[in-house]
């Protein structure tokens, strides 16, 4: 059998913490890689200890749920809080960054976003990656690896 690429491996892994997600409305999940090493991965929920959109409901504004931390800020957060440098880093998304957790990764100094499918891709977003010197590449997922590689073992 042929090893799985690995932007499909860091994709699988983004998929997978998306599965974490307590948001009702979207599911998103992110990991940080730097040199083929995942340093950190996020999901979209609460904050710690917090109520959960699968609790009670989004908590909606201007058409944002603002009770959750979207993944990409989650994934770099975890980097801040345990000392983990993001210079220099990749990140993979399972949809396109959010005009904010745009602007967050370009400051945390990731160099490359990879992401699966396209959500609401702001083009203001995509202006500042190009400016900022950020590649952005999609990798569609195929959820079929899952399964082919189950049905292996």
């Amino acid at each position: 059998m042929e090893r799985i690429s690995w932007d499909q491996y860091f994709m699988a892994q983004s998929h997978l913490l998306s599965y974490r997600s307590t948001c009702t409305r979207l599911t998103v999940g992110a990991t940080i890689v730097r040199d083929k090493r995942i340093i950190a991965g996020g999901y979209n929920g609460s904050i710690a200890g917090g109520v959960h959109c699968i609790d009670e409901g989004c908590y909606v504004i201007d058409n944002h749920c603002v009770r959750t931390i979207h993944a990409e800020m989650n994934a770099i957060l975890q980097c801040a809080k345990f000392g983990v440098p993001t210079e220099n880093a990749e990140i993979y998304v399972t949809h396109f960054p959010c005009l904010q957790c745009c602007k967050a990764i370009i400051q945390a100094g990731i160099k490359v976003v990879f992401y699966a499918e396209d959500y609401k891709n702001h083009p203001h977003a995509e202006e500042l990656f190009e400016q900022a010197g950020v590649r952005v590449v999609q990798v569609p997922f195929n959820n079929e690896i899952f399964a082919a590689y189950s049905e292996s073992n």
